[in-house]
This record gives C-alpha cells, sequence and structure tokens, in this order.
C-alpha cells in the first residue's frame, strides 16, 4: 500500500484545490468532529490517507469507499453526490436482512449521535411532519423553530420525534421514535444552555430562537442489518 503523508505534516488547506469528494469527505468528518488519523484508523487504513482524499483528489476504490463511508458513518451515494436529488431506499433489500429491536440504552446512543429529526404534531388540518435540527440535553430532545410554526404551536401537545440513518450501500440502517409532550424553554440562561450544545445553526435559517424541548415517555428503535 503506497505511503500517506501523516496529517501532522499537511498543508493548509486553503492552498489546496479539492473535488466534490474531498469536500464531502471534510465535511462529514468535521461534522463527526474526527480527526483525519482518526478517520484513517477507523477505515482500517494507513495514516494520511485520508488528507489524500480530501486535498490532492484521490480516487479510492469500490473498498475502500465503502470502508471510508462506514468510518464517516454515511453512506458511499452520500459522499460522491449521486444520492442528492434521489430520496432515500431506492436500493435493493440485502440477501439475509436482519430486523431487531433496539434497547433503549441502544437509543438513547443512537440519537445523540445524530443532529436532523422529524417531529409528528396533529393540526387543525391534520396530521404534519417536520424535519428539523436537533439537540440531546440532559435526556430531552430540543429544536429551535419560530412562534408561527406548526412544530411551535404543538407546545403542550403530544408529539413524536423520529431519527434514522440508513446505509444506502449495505441496505441496512435504522430508526428511533420518541414520543413525549412539548414544551417552550423558558428563561435566558436555559436557552442559552442549548445554544451552547446546538451541533449547527437551524439549516431553515432566519431568527430561530424559540427552542421547544420534548421529555422521552415512550422511545422505541428498530434496525435493519445483515445475517
Amino acid at each position: 500500500m503506497a505511503d500517506y503523508p501523516r496529517e501532522s505534516s499537511r498543508r493548509q488547506a486553503a492552498h489546496v484545490p479539492r473535488g466534490d469528494l474531498g469536500r464531502r469527505v471534510m465535511a462529514r468528518r468535521e461534522q463527526l468532529g474526527l480527526s483525519r488519523d482518526a478517520v484513517a484508523e477507523r477505515a482500517g487504513s494507513v495514516a494520511g490517507y485520508v488528507e489524500c482524499v480530501e486535498e490532492r483528489r484521490a480516487t479510492p476504490g469500490v473498498g475502500a469507499m465503502l470502508s471510508l463511508a462506514d468510518a464517516l458513518e454515511t453512506t458511499v451515494d452520500a459522499l460522491t453526490g449521486s444520492d442528492t436529488e434521489l430520496p432515500p431506499g431506492t436500493g435493493q433489500a440485502a440477501y439475509r436482512p436482519e430486523l431487531r429491536v433496539l434497547s433503549s440504552e441502544e437509543c438513547s446512543e443512537l440519537l445523540s449521535t445524530h443532529g436532523v429529526g422529524r417531529v409528528a404534531v396533529s393540526t387543525p388540518d391534520g396530521p404534519a411532519v417536520v424535519p428539523v435540527n436537533y439537540v440531546v440535553v440532559d435526556g430531552e430532545i430540543a429544536y429551535r423553530t419560530t412562534p408561527d410554526t406548526v412544530i411551535a404551536e404543538a407546545v403542550g401537545q403530544e408529539v413524536a420525534i423520529e431519527v434514522d440513518h440508513i446505509d444506502e450501500a449495505m441496505s441496512k440502517g435504522w430508526s428511533v421514535n420518541v414520543v413525549g409532550t412539548a414544551r417552550a424553554v423558558t428563561g435566558s440562561k436555559a436557552a442559552q444552555d442549548l445554544d451552547q450544545h446546538a451541533h449547527t445553526t437551524p439549516w431553515a435559517g432566519g431568527d430561530r430562537r424559540l427552542w421547544v424541548s420534548i421529555a422521552p415517555v415512550r422511545t422505541t428503535g428498530r434496525r435493519i442489518d445483515t445475517a
């Protein structure tokens, strides 16, 4: 296997041209808070390999791409951008799939690794499902919105939030569903604490300062794996 430079010897990113793959790998790695060497170790590769992919327009083979996607907890399609306009789940089912119910501990761990979920609420016009950026703090799930949205008007009502991860390349994935009563977070300090824990600003943009929190009363989850 070729020898790659270690992370400590990398050049400044501003001076290195990157392809789309390199940009996506870097964005996902930074989202997970991982170093390049940590991702290389996860992928079973040599130190400096991820730097080569990110900065030198390297083109990994199929096996290397699968290992890299697994190390970054994502899919090959997501890294290559081939699924940008496609809905998830268009791939074929695995040859021998296994469906397993997740324990409450597993559900909590999976919830803490993600930042996008779907909130389901009841409205006068019927059920509605809205994607949100969320954060888990002290066992509660919180998201930001504006007072005039359906997910803000659900404060005081029972709602559900669903989080999932799909691996298109391997036809497997998991989902976690949490049910609880939505409440508005009041008090500037409580809101500031949530701001500090947030992984990102709301993708929808705008002045979304109203925090809504859900204290779980029922949490369930399932995982589809391959035998």
